[in-house]
C-alpha cells in the first residue's frame, strides 16, 4: 500500500511539473514570440495556447484529482474535500470544455474571473483597447456579445455563490486560475524540498502584498470603467493594457507555480485581488469555522491543515468561531479534526440546517 501510495505522489509530481515547464513554455510563446512571429506561426502558436488551456488543463484537473484521492488516507477522504475536486472537474469540464464548443470561442477562459480579477472584459467594451481591437476581427460584435454575456454569468454564479456559500464557493470549488491547482495537486507541494507552512513574518509580508494587488486591480479597473464613461486620463491605452498582461505574467502567473514549486500551493490565494473582494463578501455571508460541534482535545492538527495559516486551534480550544477573511473554505481544518468538533457554514448554510 505504501509503494502504491509512492508510486502515485511521484506520478501526481511529474504531472505537475509537465504541467508548469508546458504552461511557461506556451504562454512565453503566445505573450511574447506570437506578436512578431509569421502569421502562420502566430496561428499555430495559438492554436497551442487554447489547446492547452482547455482540452490539455482540463485532462489534467481530471487526472491530479484522480491521483490526490488515491494518496489521501482514508481520514482525509472526506465530504468536504471530494465536493472540492468535484467542483473543479465540473468547473473546467463547463468553462475549458463545454461553453468553448457551444459558444464556438476558445478563449472564453479570459472571462471566468470576475473583477477585480482581470479587466479583460471592460477592455472587450472599449475600441481603443488593443483587446478590443484584435478581437473584434475574429469574434465580431456578436462574438463579443456571447463572451460578454458569458462574464455576466460567471459573475452572477461566483457573488450569488459567495453570498450563500462564503469563499469556499469560488476560492475551493470553481476557481480556474490557482484554487483548483491548491486543491487537485495538494499532496505534490512543494515540488522541491519538505512542506512547508507558512511563518507568521511570511503571512505578514503577504498580507502587506494582499492590499497592494487589491489596489493596483482596483486602479486598472478604474482606469477602464472612467474610459468608458468618457473620460481620458492618459491616452496610451495600448500601454494600460501591456501593463496589466506583465503584472499577470509576472506577479500572478509565475509567481504562482514558484509558489508551488519551493513553498505552498495557497501562496497566490495570499494576495489574490479577487479573493480579497470575496473574503470580504465572506463576512457578509457569514463565513465561519464553528468549533464547538464536540470537544477540542487540542491537538493542534486544524492549524497544521490549514494552507493560509489561520490560528484556528486556539479558538477551537475556547469554543469560538473562525472568521478570518483568509479563510478559503477549503475544510481541511475541518477534515483532519479527529473529533469532529469542526464544521464550515455561513448564515445560509446555518439556516438550510435548522
Amino acid at each position: 500500500m505504501m509503494k502504491e501510495t509512492t508510486k502515485e505522489l511521484t506520478a501526481l509530481k511529474i504531472l505537475l511539473w509537465t504541467y508548469i515547464i508546458l504552461c511557461i513554455l506556451i504562454a512565453g510563446l503566445n505573450y511574447g514570440y506570437a506578436n512578431t512571429a509569421p502569421q502562420a506561426t502566430a496561428k499555430l502558436i495559438a492554436w497551442t495556447w487554447h489547446f492547452y488551456e482547455n482540452w490539455l488543463k482540463t485532462g489534467f484537473i481530471i487526472a491530479a484529482s484522480i491521483l490526490t484521492i488515491r494518496i489521501l488516507n482514508k481520514a482525509e477522504r472526506t465530504s468536504m474535500r471530494k465536493k472540492n475536486l468535484t467542483g473543479f472537474v465540473i468547473a473546467a469540464l463547463v468553462v475549458h470544455v463545454a461553453s468553448p464548443l457551444i459558444l464556438n470561442n476558445n478563449e472564453l477562459y479570459f472571462f471566468a474571473m470576475p473583477l477585480p480579477w482581470t479587466t479583460m472584459p471592460l477592455q472587450l467594451l472599449s475600441e481603443n483597447s488593443s483587446f478590443y481591437t484584435d478581437r473584434f476581427p475574429l469574434w465580431g460584435a456578436a462574438g463579443i456579445t456571447t463572451a460578454l454575456l458569458f462574464y455576466l454569468f460567471v459573475c452572477g454564479i461566483v457573488f450569488f455563490g459567495t453570498l450563500l456559500f462564503g469563499r469556499r464557493w469560488q476560492c475551493s470549488t470553481i476557481c480556474l486560475f490557482n484554487g483548483f491547482a491548491a486543491e487537485v495537486f495538494a499532496p505534490a507541494f512543494p515540488l522541491i524540498g519538505k512542506r512547508k507552512h507558512a511563518q507568521p513574518n511570511a503571512v505578514r509580508i503577504l498580507t502587506i502584498l494582499k492590499w497592494i494587488f487589491f489596489t493596483i486591480a482596483m486602479f486598472f479597473t478604474a482606469y477602464w470603467v472612467i474610459l468608458l464613461i468618457g473620460v481620458t486620463i492618459f491616452e496610451n491605452h495600448e500601454l494600460v493594457g501591456r501593463l496589466e498582461v506583465y503584472k499577470y505574467l509576472s506577479a500572478e502567473l509565475l509567481m504562482m507555480m514558484l509558489f508551488w514549486v519551493v513553498y505552498i500551493g495557497r501562496g497566490y490565494c495570499y494576495y489574490c485581488p479577487l479573493g480579497t473582494m470575496l473574503g470580504l463578501m465572506g463576512k457578509m455571508a457569514g463565513q465561519k469555522i464553528i468549533t464547538n460541534n464536540t470537544e477540542c482535545i487540542n491537538c493542534y492538527q486544524c492549524n497544521l491543515a490549514c494552507p493560509m495559516t489561520i490560528e484556528i486551534n486556539s479558538s477551537s480550544i475556547k469554543g469560538e468561531p473562525v472568521t478570518s477573511i483568509r479563510c478559503v473554505g477549503c475544510g481541511h481544518c475541518v477534515d483532519t479534526c479527529p473529533t469532529k468538533t469542526l464544521s464550515y457554514s455561513t448564515a445560509f448554510l446555518s439556516w438550510t440546517s435548522k
